[in-house]
């Protein structure tokens, strides 16, 4: 069977890629590895970057819950800090639980004519390095344009070359679900000071993200750069912040089995002949957060316009511009991810970053993946400062990370 474009996964970042090549008239489809409907571990918020995404694809998110800005607390000190008003995002995000959210967009991508084939794992088809299709058992479908979008990287990952690079940092997190009478609140909660059981500083970070249903999403995510990373225990870690938050937000006892997820953060090869990878498949997540929505909203709507605007051109000139795009900020995500897995670090460097109301605002900035490479005024400069005294440390830094 022949398309335009055949697509790898149908989470937001695929679906994203189907919707805007639908919409301008090309045959898409799209294989998605779960039932319709099925749900992916995730802490579940929406930055404002995420939400002009959603603006951009023309997504009706009145039905997500509103969250106008976020809360971070290191030790004792804690900062209530709305989303900034910009020319480029919105000043709200959401949380938005990833079984109605996914739903919900490919749901629109069916809408909007593509042909989605639920409960298929397509792999890709090369010949002579060539992308030329994908296979799902024995039947095979052509396409001059494959997306990669099948999330944390798996098979077709591996045949492709999209692998995470073994010396860069990478993520693990775990989420629950908890009724709690603040669910309707309007701020997202980040505990920026987390320490596992034996006290050791752990460089990521607590979340809680009401979600306006009766239930708040509870979660811990740490870094690989931490000591000790191998034998962390992210239960343990989660019942120990939870027991932190139990009193101030009533909480009460997870719904369900809390569920762990690797987060990517690199990739080694994001685009072929014939082929690019976009949102987590292309490592696509902020160090510093965790957070990966928006970039796989906007790598796929970037991949889908550079193949309608030129077929031939399509996986250098997405590749390129991706590049341009968010290269800059998650190379020194990653770096700084070593700087503070050295604990001696991390506690003055968490001081800092809320110490102050203007280390604050940039605070806000790197969590709500609002800085980029065009990115004006402090936050911008601050980036541009860090990725060079960064890029100077890093072999340094490599070089004393802390080893599990």
């Amino acid at each position: 069977m022949q398309s335009d474009i055949l697509i790898i996964g149908g989470g937001p970042a695929g679906s994203a890629a189907a919707i805007t090549a639908a919409r301008a008239g090309l045959k898409v489809i799209l294989f998605e590895k779960g039932v319709h409907g099925r749900d992916k571990v995730c802490g579940d918020g929406l930055t404002p970057r995420a939400i002009g995404a959603l603006d951009e694809l023309r997504i009706d998110y009145s039905v997500a819950h509103r969250i106008d800005g976020l809360r971070m607390i290191a030790g004792k000190k804690q900062r209530e800090l709305a989303w900034p008003t910009t020319a480029k995002f919105p000043n709200h995000g959401a949380v938005w639980p990833r079984h109605r959210f996914d739903t919900h967009l490919i749901d629109v991508a069916i809408a909007s004519g593509v042909d989605v084939r639920f409960g298929c794992e397509a792999l890709p088809v090369l010949e002579d390095g060539t992308v030329i299709g994908v296979s799902v058992g024995s039947e095979q479908y052509r396409a001059p344009f494959t997306i990669l979008a099948a999330g944390a990287q798996g098979m077709a990952a591996t045949m492709l070359g999209a692998i995470r690079d073994p010396n860069e940092t990478f993520g693990l997190a775990i989420r629950a679900y908890a009724p709690t009478p603040r669910h309707a609140e309007r701020h997202l909660e980040a505990c920026l000071s987390l320490s596992d059981e034996h006290g050791t500083a752990v460089p990521g970070y607590g979340w809680m993200f009401p979600a306006g249903d009766g239930t708040v999403n509870i979660g811990v995510g740490a870094l690989s750069t931490m000591k000790g990373f191998k034998k962390l225990n992210l239960n343990t870690l989660l019942d120990q912040y939870a027991s932190l938050v139990r009193d101030s937000w009533s909480l009460g006892d997870y719904i369900e089995k809390p569920r762990a997820w690797r987060l990517p953060m690199s990739c080694i090869r994001r685009h072929g002949p014939g082929w690019v990878a976009i949102g987590d498949a292309a490592g696509f997540v902020n160090p510093m957060n965790g957070e990966g929505i928006d970039y796989g909203l906007e790598s796929g709507i970037l991949a889908a316009e550079k193949f309608i605007a030129d077929p031939v051109t399509a996986s250098e000139a997405y590749d390129r511009e991706v590049g341009e795009r968010f290269d800059a900020f998650l190379r020194t995500g990653r770096r700084f991810s070593f700087l503070i897995g050295h604990p001696w670090l991390l506690k003055p460097g968490l001081r800092i970053a809320v110490g102050t109301q203007a280390a604050a605002d940039i605070t806000l900035s790197v969590m709500g993946n609002l800085i980029d490479s065009k990115t004006p005024g402090a936050a911008g400069r601050v980036m541009k400062v860090a990725d060079t005294a960064l890029r100077i440390a890093d072999p340094v830094l490599r070089r004393t990370r802390a080893r599990a």
